[in-house]
């Protein structure tokens, strides 16, 4: 699979453009899935196993390569699917991913081709399709469709991260004066928007949530029709990046630009975790930016934020 990835400069040409790269994958059977290419380190046929005892039967085992051991997840298993045969491993491909600081390598049965693509495109899942479907999106290619798999909520179930604000950090919070008003936290899984959530009310936070940057760029421009500011209404905003309709760089490009939401502290809150993020960071002029997850670090830095003013 050499030449999957393009370089990083043509990568960041995308930010703020409301534009991402797709990289389509088959698990087994005809369907179609996709992943954001910023979140894959290298795809690769799918080298020796070994196993791991008493891991979960989704972790088939772990890979060396490139100095590192990296955990191998079934991804078919993982949303519910029957699980690649031992047998088929040889012919499969490992997508390997950075994740909410870790590496992981997700086991699919082929690699297609990347697509460059306009977020305008790629739609929130059905709302029939239930909360614990494994989707954060939809999209249509070819006149097929294509779905993106909420993988924040696969590594939850894998490997779950630790949620809880620790006694330390609360003892901080415990002296402060409540903050008069919420944050807003924009995050299109609904194991992050949780996450997120109940690392803030532990620390005396109101929160408002919203699926999408089209969502929350809506919502800032309704509280603000009246002719006030976004920092009348609310004390920050923490963002996604990757989001259906409208991305998190678009969205922060979009309040800068905008009078009544330009002094806004926008936090950008992404498991996007890799060398170059900073750097788009602060090409579209966010305050901030965090990689996913650490309750203590989110909850330390949103309290300093809000004493800051």
């Amino acid at each position: 699979m050499a030449g999957v990835l393009d370089s990083v400069n043509q990568r960041t040409q995308l930010v703020g453009k409301n534009r991402l790269e797709l990289l389509m994958f088959r698990l087994r059977g005809r369907q179609m899935y996709g992943i954001n290419v910023f979140k894959v380190k290298e795809v690769l046929q799918c080298p020796k196993l070994s196993s791991i005892p008493n891991s979960r039967s989704v972790v088939r085992g772990v890979a060396h390569t490139r100095g590192e051991t990296i955990p191998i997840i079934d991804l078919s298993m993982s949303i519910g699917l029957p699980g690649i045969p031992q047998e088929e491993l040889g012919n499969s491909f490992v997508i390997i991913t950075e994740y909410n600081r870790k590496t992981q390598g997700f086991l699919v049965t082929g690699v297609d081709r990347i697509m460059n693509m306009n977020w305008e495109d790629i739609l929130p899942p059905p709302k029939g399709a239930g909360k614990d479907v494994y989707l954060t999106a939809v999209t249509k290619i070819d006149d097929k469709l294509v779905e993106i798999i909420d993988v924040e909520k696969v590594l939850s179930e894998v490997s779950p991260l630790k949620e809880d604000v620790t006694e330390a950090v609360l003892s901080k919070s415990a002296g402060r004066e409540p903050a008069n008003l919420p944050v807003l936290v924009v995050d299109d899984s609904s194991v992050a928007r949780r996450q997120i959530e109940r690392c803030l009310t532990a620390i005396g936070m109101e929160v408002v949530t919203k699926n999408d940057g089209k969502q929350a760029y809506e919502y800032l421009k309704e509280i603000t029709g009246d002719g006030s500011k976004a920092r009348d209404h609310l004390a920050l905003i923490i963002s996604d990046v990757e989001m259906p309709e409208m991305d998190g760089y678009t969205l922060v490009t979009k309040c800068k630009s905008d009078p009544a939401l330009s002094d806004m502290f926008i936090m950008l809150h992404t498991s996007l975790s890799g060398v170059f993020n900073r750097a788009m960071v602060q090409k579209v002029g966010a305050d901030d930016f965090m990689a996913k997850f650490s309750p203590d670090e989110l909850a330390e830095r949103v309290m300093e934020i809000i004493d800051q003013g």
